[in-house]
């Protein structure tokens, strides 16, 4: 079962206190692609420039991420980030965002996308990801993400989202900006009562939090000795969680709950290397082997 994504594709410069990399492939929807083809075929709507060239698509295709939906504008620059990390990969500095051929950005779903039962609005303005939901037929399972400054920004336009989405995932500050609430648990539920059916509200290190309407889980984050590059650990949980429930086609609780391993999991991978090196470099049983661990990690005698 195939699932879309909708979101940015990137070029990144990333530094760190031991490394500096330069253009790296990069973007929400690039991310996400790459953590559900594990599980799953993955459809991506994005748009780039002129200098996304061919060894920058050998990447996606490697992994069989279908590019009709992936448009080129001609003579355009492709959406460019740079950030740079302290000794403490949690804190993130901002220091360039070009948003290029993104700021007019407006996707149109391939008609073969139009059909699909999962799909994945990634971090874009809400009036954007309302596009898409119009395009869309039937009634597929809905993934979506957002961030502090559409939560400020586009107040409106994000509620009529979140009415019209399955699963939303945030983290803890986001949480508690939409929902007003200091406590993660009355934040959830708050959340829950705009409109969608389950939140997921990552917390990093410290793992995720699942709330849904009769049910709640906690997924704690596969430990890992050493983080050398934060970046797209968020889209890769994502990723994961979503391709998983696209690759067994069910979002029942048990698969829901068994999605937040998955999710943790491919994030600690994305972490592991600079951009999305060590992602394209996992296999099923890499997966597998680390699910074991997470489950041994908690598991009771």
């Amino acid at each position: 079962m195939s699932i879309v994504v909708v979101g940015s594709v990137a070029f990144d410069s990333i530094e760190t206190p031991r490394k500096r990399v330069e253009r790296a492939i990069g973007g929400s929807a690039t991310y996400f692609s790459l953590a559900a083809s594990i599980f799953t075929r993955v459809r991506i709507v994005a748009v780039v420039g002129e200098d996304f060239g061919n060894d920058s698509r050998s990447i996606l295709l490697s992994k069989d991420v279908d590019l009709e939906g992936l448009t080129e504008v001609k003579g355009g620059k492709t959406f460019f980030w740079e950030g740079r990390y302290g000794e403490d990969p949690n804190e993130r500095e901002t220091l360039v965002t070009e948003l290029n051929v993104f700021e007019d950005f407006r996707p149109v779903l391939p008609g073969g996308y139009r059909r699909s039962r999962w799909v994945f609005l990634g971090n874009i303005d809400p009036e954007i990801q309302l596009e898409v939901l119009d395009q869309i037929e039937g009634k597929p399972f809905v993934g979506c993400d957002t961030m502090n400054f559409w939560i400020e920004s586009k107040p409106s336009g994000l509620r009529k989202v979140l009415e019209r989405v399955d699963i939303l995932f945030i983290n803890d500050s986001e949480a508690r900006l939409l929902s007003g609430e200091l406590n993660l648990i009355a934040a959830g539920e708050s959340i829950i009562r705009l409109g969608p059916k389950a939140v997921v509200i990552k917390k990093g290190e410290h793992g995720a939090f699942l709330f849904a309407g009769d049910f709640r889980f906690f997924a704690p984050a596969y430990p890992l000795r050493d983080v050398t590059d934060p970046t797209g650990a968020g889209d890769s949980f994502a990723g994961g969680f979503m391709g998983y429930l696209a690759g067994v086609s069910s979002s029942d609780e048990p698969s829901l709950k068994r999605a937040m391993l998955y999710g943790t999991i491919t994030a600690s991978f994305c972490c592991e290397d600079y951009s999305i090196g060590r992602l394209m470099g996992v296999s099923k049983d890499d997966i597998s082997a680390r699910f074991g661990e997470l489950v041994d990690l908690v598991n009771m005698p």
